[in-house]
C-alpha cells in the first residue's frame, strides 16, 4: 500500500467516527425541547457542510495524479481542521 492509499484510508476511518459523533448529536438535538433544538440543528448543518467539504477534498486526492496529490493534500488538510474544530466545539457547546 501507498503513502496516499494509507492517507485516505486513515483519513477515511476518522471521518466513520466522526460521523457517529455526529448522528449521536443529532439524536439528542431530536430528544430536545423544541426552542433549544434550533442552535442544534444550526450548528449540525454547518458540520454536515463541512464534513462534505471534507469528502470532496478526500475524493480529490484520491483521483489527483501521484505527482499532485501533495497540492490537494493541503486542501484536506484545512478542510480536516475546520471540520475537526467544528465537531469539538459542537459537542463542548451541548454537553
Amino acid at each position: 500500500m501507498g503513502l496516499r492509499e494509507a492517507y485516505v484510508e486513515e483519513h477515511e476511518a476518522q471521518l466513520s467516527l466522526w460521523d457517529k459523533e455526529i448522528k449521536q448529536l443529532e439524536a439528542k438535538a431530536d430528544m430536545a425541547r423544541a426552542e433549544p433544538m434550533i442552535p442544534y440543528y444550526d450548528h449540525l448543518r454547518s458540520l454536515h457542510i463541512q464534513r462534505m467539504t471534507v469528502q470532496e477534498s478526500l475524493r480529490e486526492v484520491q483521483q489527483a495524479t501521484t505527482e499532485k496529490w501533495e497540492s490537494f493534500k493541503i486542501n484536506l488538510e484545512s478542510d480536516w481542521q475546520a471540520l475537526r474544530g467544528g465537531l469539538i466545539r459542537t459537542i463542548a457547546k451541548f454537553q
